[in-house]
Formats: C-alpha cells, sequence, structure tokens
C-alpha cells in the first residue's frame, strides 16, 4: 500500500519514536545473557539505530533523544528473541511504508529487512530445539501478538493516517502474522 505524502511527516514522526525505542531496546538487550554472536549483531544493530535516529532528527529538526534509564526487556534469550523479532518485524512494515513515500530512505529497510532475518534465523534455531525454550518462545510470541493491535493503534493514531488506519493496520497485521505463523511462533487460524 502507499499512502499519500500528507502522510509523510508522521510516518517520519512516527519513524523517530520507533527508532529511538529500538535503540534503547537493543542497549537493554547486551545487557543480558545472550550468545556471543548475537551481542556481535546487537553492536552492529545498535550503530544501525543509531544512525537511522540521527537521520530521522535531522529530517524533522528534533534534539536528539537521549534516556538514561533502559527499558524492561526479557531476561531469557528465546523471550527476548520473540520481543526483537517482532518490533524490527513491525519496523519492516512501517519501513515500506515509508520507502514508498520517500525512496531515498531505502537504506532504512534494507536494514531493517536484514534485522528480521537475523532474528528469524534465531528464533529458527530456537524452535528446532523443541524443548522449554521453543515453548517459552512460543508463549511469548502469543502475549506479544496480543499487545500488537494496541501498539498498532499507537503507531497509526496521527489525524493524516487516520483515512488510512484500518487497511495499513489489517496490512502490517496480517505481514507479521504471517512471519509468526512462518516460523512456528502461531498456529494459523485453520490449525486452531
Amino acid at each position: 500500500m502507499t499512502l499519500p505524502p500528507v502522510c509523510e511527516p508522521a510516518l517520519l514522526e512516527r519513524f523517530l519514536k520507533a527508532e529511538a525505542m529500538a535503540l534503547w531496546t537493543v542497549r537493554a538487550a547486551k545487557l543480558r545473557d545472550i550468545p556471543p554472536h548475537v551481542q556481535r549483531f546487537l553492536d552492529r544493530h545498535e550503530a544501525d539505530e543509531v544512525e537511522h535516529l540521527r537521520r530521522f532528527e535531522a529530517l524533522l529538526d528534533k534534539p536528539p533523544r537521549e534516556r538514561l534509564d533502559l527499558p524492561q526487556v526479557p531476561a531469557n534469550w528465546e523471550a527476548l528473541a520473540v520481543q526483537l523479532f517482532g518490533y524490527e518485524a513491525l519496523g519492516l512494515e512501517f519501513a515500506k511504508l515509508l520507502v514508498s513515500l520517500r525512496p531515498d530512505l531505502s537504506v532504512i529497510l534494507e536494514d531493517e529487512a536484514v534485522h528480521v532475518e537475523f532474528f528469524e534465523r534465531e528464533l529458527t534455531n530456537i524452535l528446532a530445539l523443541g524443548d522449554g525454550r521453543a515453548r517459552q518462545a512460543r508463549v511469548t510470541a502469543g502475549a506479544w501478538w496480543k499487545k500488537l493491535p494496541r501498539t498498532l493503534d499507537r503507531y497509526l493514531g496521527d489525524a493524516t493516517l487516520a483515512p488510512h488506519r484500518t487497511a495499513v493496520g489489517r496490512q502490517i497485521l496480517s505481514a507479521i502474522e504471517d512471519r509468526f505463523i512462518g516460523l512456528g511462533l502461531l498456529a494459523s487460524a485453520t490449525e486452531g
């Protein structure tokens, strides 16, 4: 779906907020007990988020956003991977909308795709274990999925997005649901 140009400022503003939250979440995640290869990836991911945040601050002529306290993130890697994957998948869908209006920001879309692919691989490995870690990932995914509609409503809350809220919301929910089902984090509607 392509949104009209009047929606561009609202999408940029949402990205500014989302990139700030992504940066803080990645920083919080790096403080957890995570596998070394994930730590290395999160270092690169943090650098990407810093660059994205700078770009959106410049586009919107906003001062840098700083935060002293980091958000709470799950303590175990399985739940944390689901949370990071979910929010990166949401960011990817918004990046697709943004790039339809601002092709010059395609690097954001490319970075979001890399982040999503990383967490998809990690979750595939976790789910392949078929043990308590896989169960934990599925339970976390179910809880995260239930919260997603409210999160999406906040993201689409700007008045300029109102005429498109239902269609965009459905499109984003469907894309993320497909990812979650495809990985085996959620059961499809036909299964249950």
